[in-house]
Formats: structure tokens, C-alpha cells, sequence
């Protein structure tokens, strides 16, 4: 377990980074002047999912960060096998209402933000779906090998950090504007997430 606990804490630092999207995710407070109905009603699309999939993404990001203290290998395993489905559910869930509810109706270059936001979300639930993968790999039986191998998720959550960014910009492209207004008039959408470390191990 020595060699394991800093790899332990490397790893719970790189992924507390991607609860920064679920900000983005979830819209800024603020108020919008009479609005676009039309736009409205796609912002209540988009919003409708929202406080389950951001739940389901907060708690994933909490659980990772604890047991990436004091967790023993079988729990560390347990834990990121679940956070990082969750995470890949989470994310796929915002693709996926982005995608059902379609561009943003009157948006100059909205139908390209759209599909922009949509294929990050989407990538970026898939690389979760691939550290789940890795994660239920590992061999929690022999130390040395259990080390080494939350060195390489460790590794590969860098480029899942650059991916969070990319992500957030996406998203943040798309809801600009007459965009963000109507997003920030749906409850779903309002800030609630706290804000994270960055991913930076």
C-alpha cells in the first residue's frame, strides 16, 4: 500500500478537474429581457435533464476525490468503476439532450455550435467509458501491478483533462448570448455546481 498511496492522490487530483464542465453545463445566474419563445422552448429542452445528470456527475467527482485518499485497492477499483460510468452516463445524458433538442432556433452559426457541443459531450463520455474499462482491469491482488496500472489511468486522465477544456468551450460557444439568456430563465440550468481544482497532475 506504500507505493500505492501517492499514485492514490495523483489520480484523485486529475479527476477532480472535470466538475469545472458541469458549471459550464449548468448555465450562470442571470436575467434575460422578455426573450424568444422559441428559443426559450429549446432552452427548456436542453434544461430538462439537467439537475439529475449534473447530481449523477457531482456525486462521481466527491466519490473519486475520497476514496483517492484512503481508499484500499479493491475500494479505489469499486469507486472509479462506478464514478467513471457515471461520469460516462452523465455526460452521454447532456449529448444527448443537446442532440434531441436540436440547434438553437434564430442563432447566427448555431446549427455548427450545436453539433460542436454535442460530438465533445460525446467524446467525452466515451473516455470515461474507456477508464471504466481500465479501471476493471487492474489487479488489486498484486501491489506492484496496481500501482503501475493507476499510473497509466493517471496518465491517460491528462488527456481527458484536455478534453474538459475542450469541452467546456463548446459548450460555452453555443450558449452565448440570446442563447445563454433563455438557458439561464430554465431552473434546470441554473448555477448550482461548486467549482473544482483544476485537472493538472
Amino acid at each position: 500500500m506504500e507505493g500505492a498511496e501517492p499514485v492514490n492522490k495523483k489520480l484523485g487530483a486529475a479527476l477532480s478537474g472535470g466538475a469545472l464542465l458541469v458549471v459550464a453545463l449548468s448555465g450562470c445566474s442571470g436575467s434575460s429581457d422578455d426573450g424568444n419563445k422559441e428559443l426559450d422552448a429549446w432552452a427548456a429542452k436542453v434544461c430538462q435533464t439537467v439537475p439529475a445528470q449534473q447530481a449523477k456527475i457531482v456525486a462521481a467527482y466527491d466519490a473519486l476525490a475520497k476514496v483517492a485518499k484512503d481508499g484500499a485497492p479493491e475500494e479505489l477499483q469499486k469507486t472509479d468503476s462506478k464514478a467513471f460510468q457515471d461520469l460516462s452516463d452523465g455526460f452521454k445524458g447532456h449529448a444527448s439532450a443537446l442532440q434531441s433538442a436540436g440547434a438553437p432556433p434564430g442563432v447566427e452559426g448555431g446549427a455548427q455550435k450545436h453539433q460542436d457541443a454535442v460530438k465533445e459531450l460525446t467524446a467525452l463520455s466515451t473516455s470515461y467509458a474507456n477508464l471504466k474499462k481500465q479501471v476493471d482491469a487492474l489487479d488489486t491482488k498484486d501491489q506492484a501491478k496496481f500501482a503501475s496500472g493507476l499510473e497509466d489511468v493517471s496518465e491517460r486522465m491528462k488527456g481527458v483533462s484536455k478534453q474538459y477544456k475542450s469541452a467546456v468551450a463548446s459548450v460555452q460557444n453555443l450558449e452565448q448570448g440570446d442563447v445563454k439568456q433563455a438557458v439561464t430563465e430554465q431552473a434546470g440550468c441554473k448555477k448550482i455546481a461548486p467549482s473544482a481544482p483544476a485537472a493538472n497532475s
